[in-house]
This record gives C-alpha cells, sequence and structure tokens, in this order.
C-alpha cells in the first residue's frame, strides 16, 4: 500500500511541475531595451535618494571655514583640521597659552 501511495504522490508531483514549468525567455519588441530603460531610470532615483539624504560626508567630517577662536580665559577651543589617512576631518582642540 505504501509503495502505491509513494507512486501517485510522485506521479501527481512530475505532473504539476511539467505543467508549472516556465516558458523559455524570449527578447522581442523592445522588451530588452525596456528593461535597460527601467533599471538605469530606477538606479537613477535610488542614487539621487541616497544623495539627498544628508549623510554625504560620512562621520565626522565638517565644514572648515578656518580657525574659529573660542575666548574665555586663558584658555581656548579651536576647531583643527587633520588628515586621518582617509581623508580631512574637523576635531576641536583646546589651546593654552
Amino acid at each position: 500500500m505504501k509503495k502505491i501511495i509513494l507512486a501517485v504522490a510522485t506521479a501527481a508531483t512530475l505532473a504539476v511541475t511539467a505543467l508549472a514549468a516556465p516558458a523559455p525567455a524570449e527578447a522581442r519588441g523592445g522588451r530588452v531595451a525596456a528593461g535597460v530603460g527601467l533599471g538605469l531610470l530606477g538606479g537613477a532615483i535610488a542614487g539621487a535618494a541616497i544623495a539627498n539624504s544628508g549623510g554625504y560626508y560620512g562621520p565626522g567630517y565638517g565644514y572648515y571655514g578656518g580657525p574659529a577662536y573660542y575666548a574665555g580665559g586663558p584658555c581656548y577651543w579651536q576647531r583643527e583640521r587633520f588628515w586621518d589617512g582617509y581623508g580631512w576631518r574637523v576635531r576641536r582642540v583646546q589651546v593654552c597659552n
């Protein structure tokens, strides 16, 4: 009995697989050009969204407009630009005279 049920299940599986097999791909009528065009359009939209996200310079980078001095006693804070091996970064350092 188990062999008959197994044979019927195997036959049903093969029949469903044969009927549900996808058709071979064809490239006619401009479908390739449409796919390439839509892919480029989607990439442009995604790239614009990433570029306008506000985090273009990454963490730690900022605008450097020259030294910024903070008065307040014998010591003051100054913004200093330095090269960290990957790019220019800005940090605040305390300067005491």
